[in-house]
């Protein structure tokens, strides 16, 4: 069965309220409470556009204004322009041998007519200016370097043609000043054009691209082709190598008969604004979540304003707009020519707070009873997405030279505030997504009690009735059974032998009377 959209309202809503019996019988085995729901409305709080660095917050304030549209998406945007910027070149050193990458995946989705390209134009415009300014810079460099290598390719072959006409003695001197210029030859390289941002491109293209980059590369757009092209839908399989390892920074090694690419410490940034069927698409596709592809992305999935938006709005101050882009252009290229990451360190306080900050999402990760249990995956990587974000926010407040500087506790405490943010949004996605299998399931055995109307059930009558692609043994019942019962809507009963050898009866389950009438 399909689960329950994100907005939709629990089975037992509109239902009258249970009324408990007063006096001392409310502890009696027949007094039902009422259940707790499986799954209710969502609250997806707005992106805290306040915790930005004026500049950044005031543009992307700005910019939803004007465009009318969410500030969700032009603030997650704005990170992932902040990731591309830095995302390569800088680290920040938690604690130990703990150490992130300062690279981000934000996804947003929201439906059609929500000018999600406008809005990815007016916040990247300012790092394709940065690319444009580094092809420039790199433009002389590059000439030099094709003419050396060039002439020392010819040097080596001349060297070389006239040590294989050579005689006598002279011979070996000269096949080994062949060989001199040969390696030095192929010792010389020329640098790649600088290229920042990258389209829906595929693994291939975009694992190249890195390699060719030193490891860093940005993939922006306002559409999702690119998880239908992580899908195989081009080349017939999966292939989320490059995309898993250029989130954790992971040595990436391709060896091909047609080629073969090194990168040793790779960081992609992904930036996307997509439909929401996108994201239920991508729930399905096999291996995305199991390989932990869906836990790297920071999910943001806003209320659309479409339907209520003003028509003549104000468009964003030159002086903002002005202040951005000098911002934005100056932390990328200041960092650009950063070989060894710069490494950004924590203070003290900003430590405590994001020790506190991990103490109090642990056990929300527990599998029962852990409000995370079931996006663990997702939550596991929360703490680390979260100093990630301190770090970005503290280069948007200092500029390249931010590495000059620990990275403070305010600093820490608005990631931390974004991080609650992302993951209030994920819990919805994940519900879009079909994530919780255990309580989608659970609906599914709630709508066939509630068409029965058994007052009374056992295991083995409700594998009678339900659908065994959901439930294919018994076993995978089990699960689904003990969430219902914490929940209030069934009770397990004993198990009574009646003698004999064999089988054992089938458990048996009271159903909260509400499910029988609904008039109760």
């Amino acid at each position: 069965m399909t689960p329950q959209p994100v907005d939709s309202p629990d089975l037992w809503a509109g239902l009258p309220t249970l009324e408990d019996p007063p006096g001392e019988d409310d502890t009696a085995p027949d007094v039902w409470e009422d259940p707790i729901p499986l799954t209710g409305r969502r609250e997806r709080p707005a992106f805290p556009a306040h915790v930005l660095p004026a500049w950044l917050g005031e543009f992307v304030a700005a910019v939803a204004e004007e465009t009318q549209t969410p500030v969700d998406l032009a603030g997650s945007v704005a990170l992932a322009v902040l990731a591309t910027a830095a995302g390569g070149r800088s680290v920040v050193h938690v604690r130990g041998n703990w150490r992130e990458p300062t690279n981000l995946y934000t996804v947003v989705a929201l439906p059609p007519a929500n000018r999600k390209s406008a809005v990815f134009a007016l916040l990247t415009n300012p790092l394709y200016e940065a690319e444009k300014q580094l092809k420039t810079a790199m433009k002389p460099v590059i000439v030099e370097a094709e003419l050396t290598a060039r002439l020392a390719k010819e040097a080596a072959d001349k060297a070389a043609a006239k040590a294989a006409s050579a005689d006598g003695d002279k011979r070996d001197d000269m096949v080994a000043t062949a060989v001199g210029l040969a390696q030095t030859a192929d010792t010389l390289t020329v640098p790649a054009e600088p290229v920042l941002l990258a389209d829906d491109s595929t693994p291939e293209t975009v694992t190249s691209l890195m390699a060719e980059q030193g490891g860093r590369l940005s993939v922006m757009s306002a559409e999702g082709g690119i998880f239908d092209i992580i899908a195989g839908r081009y080349s017939g399989a999966p292939n989320m190598e490059v995309f898993l390892k250029g989130h954790a920074g992971d040595r990436l090694r391709v060896n091909r008969q047609t080629r073969r690419e090194y990168i040793d410490a790779p960081a992609l940034t992904i930036g996307l604004a997509v439909q929401p069927d996108v994201l239920r698409d991508i729930g399905k596709v096999k291996g995305f979540e199991g390989r932990g592809l869906l836990a790297r992305f920071l999910y943001s999935l806003p209320v659309s304003t479409v339907g209520d938006r003003e028509i003549i709005t104000d468009p964003v101050p030159e002086e903002t707009a002005a202040t951005y882009t000098a911002r934005v252009i100056d932390l990328t290229l200041s960092l650009a020519e950063w070989t060894d990451p710069a490494v950004i360190q924590l203070t003290p306080e900003a430590d405590a707070a994001l020790i506190t900050y991990q103490k109090r999402i642990e056990p929300q990760l527990k599998a029962r009873g852990g409000t995370l249990g079931h996006i663990s995956n997702w939550a596991g990587k929360l703490a680390g997405a979260t100093a990630r974000m301190a770090a970005l926010l503290h280069l948007a407040e200092h500029g390249g030279n931010g590495y000059a500087h620990p990275v403070t506790e305010d600093t820490m405490s608005a990631a931390i505030e974004l991080g609650e943010y992302y993951t209030a949004h994920a819990l919805a996605a994940f519900d879009v997504m079909g994530a919780d299998n255990t309580t989608a399931r659970a609906q599914s055995v709630l709508e066939a009690l509630r068409t029965h109307r058994w007052a009374e059930v056992s295991k083995r009558d409700l594998m009678v009735k339900l659908s065994r692609s959901e439930f294919p043994t018994a076993a995978d019942l089990d699960p689904t059974l003990t969430l219902l019962e914490d929940h209030g809507y069934v009770r397990a009963q004993p198990i009574v032998r009646t003698g004999g050898r064999g089988r054992p009866p089938s458990p048996r389950y009271l159903v909260h009377p509400r499910l029988t009438d609904p008039t109760t």
